[in-house]
């Protein structure tokens, strides 16, 4: 993999990922940029003990462009985007508004709140911009170029996790309009947190009474029973494993697992990272087969924090969809939202069936 490294006109960084013998595209930037918002800030929740990310200037973000309008396309004569270039393999920039940056500034003024303390919003907040193709699908990148991505998501987790203040680096997916997706053009985020987030946390306190129980593994008898059961398997390789997960919370959701246990994205073996856009793909073009328009997901990566003295974490990407039927979505109502209690509309046994079957 071959890194170009470069500005856009407002000072944020934009890179571009290539094969070894990929050519360098054209670096200028010629737009005339306002400075990016440093009024990310960050409020303690008193009741859930959680950090709260506040960013009023992404209120007025940009919203489903038409194509001709899209600022993830190469850019033409005439026509500039936030890739100065013609064409692209994969292309990576700092958010023009972001929800967190390294540039933040501590928030002026005083809550009259003595429970909820506030700070600066540092942190990073990346766009990845998987293809140059508008109208493509990650599910539609050949595996060399799907490797290429997790190069790159390798590449971002190792560099921002050496950042002063980042806890954690968070890779995903946003597919579709009924997930909130702004931009049609086939991209997904990083996130660099100045804190361990919650589902993380809460993962760990899980993992770490089971080990005190058990003196095992959480994850890996985890993955070790869906192996054996097998019921809601839906591919294993010399390298990775993906399942529906028995107690699954959302009408599809599928985990993929390395069976080697590993933290991040940068410790995968050249054979771990190949293996891995295989599965993905195959899992991807299923999901987008069981109904007749694209599947809308999120798709995470779960990678332990920067700081992981207890040795809990274990690589996995979780895979989910608030599709429940051709005609219907999932909405998080009352019980979801109000309580965070899940109530599926689908048994896990039958998705599985289903993405084998696709």
């Amino acid at each position: 993999m071959k890194r170009t490294t470069t500005t856009l006109a407002d000072g944020r960084e934009l890179l571009y990922f290539t094969a070894d013998d990929g050519g360098v595209p054209d670096l200028h930037d010629p737009r005339r940029l306002p400075m990016v918002s440093t009024t990310s800030q960050l409020r303690l929740d008193p009741l859930l003990d959680e950090w709260v990310m506040m960013a009023a200037h992404r209120q007025n973000r940009t919203h489903l462009p038409p194509e001709q309008d899209c600022p993830l396309c190469p850019s033409s004569e005439g026509r500039w985007t936030e890739i100065p270039a013609p064409a692209y393999s994969v292309a990576i920039f700092e958010n023009r508004q972001p929800s967190l940056s390294m540039g933040a500034r501590p928030p002026e003024g005083d809550l009259r709140h003595p429970l909820v303390p506030v700070r600066a919003g540092l942190g990073r907040c990346e766009v990845v911009c998987f293809t140059s193709d508008h109208h493509a699908r990650f599910a539609d990148l050949s595996a060399e170029q799907a490797r290429l991505v997790v190069d790159a998501w390798a590449d971002r987790t190792e560099e921002l996790a050496a950042l002063d203040g980042v806890k954690q680096v968070f890779c995903f997916e946003n597919r579709g309009p009924e997930i909130g997706v702004t931009l049609a053009h086939p991209h997904g985020q990083i996130y660099a947190y100045p804190f361990v987030t919650p589902r993380t946390r809460r993962m760990r306190e899980v993992a770490l009474r089971y080990r005190g129980r058990t003196g095992r593994d959480l994850h890996a008898d985890v993955v070790a029973a869906e192996r054996s059961a097998g019921l809601r398997l839906l591919a294993e390789t010399a390298h990775w494993v993906a399942f529906v997960p028995a107690a699954a919370r959302w009408p599809v959701e599928v985990h993929l697992y390395p069976l080697r246990r590993v933290k991040t994205i940068p410790e995968l073996t050249d054979a771990e990272r190949d293996d891995f856009a295989t599965v993905y793909l195959d899992v991807l073009r299923r999901c987008d087969r069981l109904y007749d328009a694209p599947l809308p997901y999120v798709s995470a990566w779960h990678q332990g924090p920067v700081s992981d003295p207890e040795d809990l974490g274990y690589l996995h990407l979780q895979l989910f969809s608030v599709r429940r039927a051709a005609d219907k979505l999932k909405y998080l109502a009352g019980s979801e939202s109000g309580m965070n209690a899940f109530v599926t509309d689908v048994l896990p046994e039958d998705v599985a069936r289903r993405l084998r079957e696709a």
